[in-house]
């Protein structure tokens, strides 16, 4: 019919067609609209004109009445109550994933600064207070007025002397050494920055999964369509980084972690527990500060290393957060010794070949996954990760060398779906899988010069990791710094194989070994504070919250209240029963605590397997074994 007609909308989420006629009233009309876009229908405006002008209302008045024609494009515009504050970005999708953030693809998908709008229904997302700190800072690089260059007043400003932005990149090339990513808020600031502030530029979180709730056609493998198929992936370096640099307080930590390879010769892994602070060597940058490293049980062997089940680790992680602490990235050893005897270690990662094996690689991918960086960009609540991983490796020099990395959000997405495996022959290559039966897999490629220097694009199977990797600077400060002040080395958990065990009698020896020292500082050693909370004998999870609050603060008086503690008086008490005589002979009256000599009246612990034994009895109960 004549009186039919097509009615474009132009809308934040991009342009749509209407159907219509002339003769359909303005109510109608909107009603349509409202549907199409998903609004309600007080949820948004629709104006003739771009700059808000000529809105049409909902009445009786047909669209001819209106002067709405046959092509027309109308404009709509969310409302204020359904719209966010306008400093929330969309995402392209709305799987709750991981991100590929650098990604060259077939689809609406492609790119982290894609052209998708601000959304109207951004979750509120608590950021973490680094990010809160960087987003409030001007970030802008300022320099001082050329006396070669400059033609101009004191006050003026011109191109040579006018601050650079964060993300300048001619002068992160030209800084010592030069800066190959710039930091994840100078990104931030580049992709919202310009005459739009960033209105159409969103942080994109991609999915590698089949897209659910299609219903046109069978679900896969039966069929698949580009509604629900997820699009191919083209891997690109990542040209920014979410943690710019990694420092442990001081090199008694390290130390510490490595003497377990030095005294076995086994690999060791552990979780490094600290803060984020700035980095001020570069704009808006973000340094990962090492204050503690905690070592879950595991299985290991020269070539080997295997996580095991935690039971504390949940309990670990809320001292942690109780002293102000987080986890912030793992550590593991690639050492081969070379002559223990004078501490030297064989260079074992060859530098032409690769930085992390793929293996590693997805470990590390599997972790950040795990450890998500809250971003308030993001519809999903959550941008790529803040969590790295750091090698000790041997170093030309045949000594050991902390190096920092992260995996990329493409290879983030990729190991959260289970599209990544590794080479067995090859450990610097990976493989993308192919699609099966039970699952679909988007093809992934990534583009490297041929032998006569074109570039090609190659299907990534295999996959050289590099990819992948995104290289973090390591560092020592030249100043040591103490999160925890204790001078004594309370056991290390989980090292039972070389006879160092946390019990009550290793705390009676360390006791002892502390008779000159302020109490604060005794208590003052993260591995002393996990055996009091986690200890089977006596743990003090609900009452030793004012003790890590003294440790986190540094305050003497809170630890000395605390030492009046019932619970303090019972570990004396036990520590004194364990020790015997030995706790006594050591001088461990000297705490301050009471040294109560051993008695048949007291609890007493097995010698062999340490279990604390009701008093006035002769063998022990676990082990039936006699007491002396």
């Amino acid at each position: 019919m004549a009186d039919n007609i097509i009615v474009r909308i132009q809308s934040p989420d991009g342009m749509k067609k209407i159907a219509s006629t002339k003769r359909e009233t303005a109510a109608a009309f909107l009603k349509k609209v409202a549907k199409e876009f998903g609004f309600s229908s007080n949820g948004f405006s629709v104006y003739l004109n771009r700059n808000k002008t000529g809105e049409i209302v909902s009445q009786n008045k047909t669209l001819s009445l209106l002067k709405i024609k046959h092509g027309d494009m109308l404009f709509l515009f969310p409302s204020a109550s359904s719209a966010s504050s306008g400093e929330v970005m969309d995402t392209a999708t709305t799987h709750t994933s991981s991100s590929v953030t650098s990604v060259s693809s077939t689809s609406s998908s492609s790119s982290s600064s894609s052209l998708i709008p601000r959304s109207t229904s951004a979750p509120q997302v608590q950021e973490d207070e680094i990010d809160q700190y960087l987003t409030k800072q001007d970030g802008k690089i300022y320099r001082n007025r050329d006396p070669q260059l400059c033609r101009h007043g004191s006050l003026g400003k011109c191109v040579h002397c006018v601050p650079l932005e964060p993300f300048d990149e001619d002068y992160l090339n030209h800084l010592d050494p030069p800066v190959k990513h710039m930091s994840f808020h100078a990104y931030l600031r580049k992709l919202t920055g310009g005459a739009d502030k960033g209105k159409f530029a969103a942080l994109e979180n991609i999915s590698c999964k089949i897209k659910s709730g299609c219903e046109g056609h069978p679900p896969w493998p039966e069929g698949i369509c580009t509604k629900c198929q997820p699009s191919a992936i083209t891997l690109n370096r990542q040209k920014y980084r979410h943690v710019d640099n990694i420092m442990f307080e001081n090199h008694t930590t390290a130390d510490r972690f490595l003497d377990f390879w030095r005294k076995t010769g086994s690999q060791r892994m552990g979780y490094l527990y600290g803060r984020y602070t700035e980095h001020t060597d570069i704009p808006l940058g973000i340094r990962a500060e090492v204050a503690a490293i905690y070592e879950p049980p595991q299985s290991a062997t020269q070539n080997s290393l295997e996580l095991l089940e935690d039971p504390k680790a949940a309990a670990v992680d809320e001292i942690a957060a109780k002293l102000g602490l987080c986890k912030v990235g793992w550590i593991f050893t690639d050492l081969l010794s070379e002559d223990m005897r004078i501490g030297t270690v064989r260079y074992t990662r060859n530098k032409d070949s690769h930085y992390l094996s793929a293996e590693e690689c997805i470990t590390a991918g599997f972790f950040q996954n795990q450890h998500s960086n809250s971003c308030r960009l993001s519809r999903d609540g959550y941008f790529g990760s803040k969590f790295v991983t750091v090698v000790a490796t041997g170093g030309p020099d045949n000594q050991v060398h902390f190096e920092g990395y992260q995996v990329s959000n493409q290879c983030m997405a990729l190991v959260r779906d289970e599209c990544l495996l590794p080479c067995k022959d090859a450990p610097e290559l990976g493989y993308a899988k192919e699609s099966s039966p039970e699952q679909y897999v988007p093809d992934v490629f990534y583009k490297d010069k041929d032998k006569f220097g074109n570039d090609v694009t190659f299907l990534a199977r295999p996959l050289p990791v590099e990819y992948l990797i995104i290289d973090i600077t390591t560092t020592f400060p030249k100043d040591p710094q103490y999160t925890f002040t204790s001078t004594q080395r309370f056991p290390i958990e989980n090292r039972d194989i070389l006879g160092e065990t946390q019990d009550f009698h290793s705390l009676a020896t360390y006791l002892s070994q502390c008779s000159s020292t302020s109490f604060l500082d005794i208590v003052s050693d993260f591995h002393l504070l996990l055996f009091l909370v986690t200890n089977e004998v006596m743990p003090l999870r609900d009452s030793i919250g004012l003790l890590l609050d003294a440790v986190k603060t540094s305050n003497e008086d809170l630890a000395q209240t605390w030492k009046k503690s019932e619970q303090w008086a019972t570990i004396e008490q036990l520590c004194s029963t364990v020790g015997g005589q030995q706790s006594t002979s050591l001088g461990y009256g000297a705490m301050g605590g009471s040294s109560v000599p051993t008695s048949s009246s007291a609890m007493w612990s097995c010698l062999h397997c340490t279990f604390m034994n009701q008093p006035g009895t002769e063998h022990c109960e676990i082990c039936s074994l006699p007491r002396s």
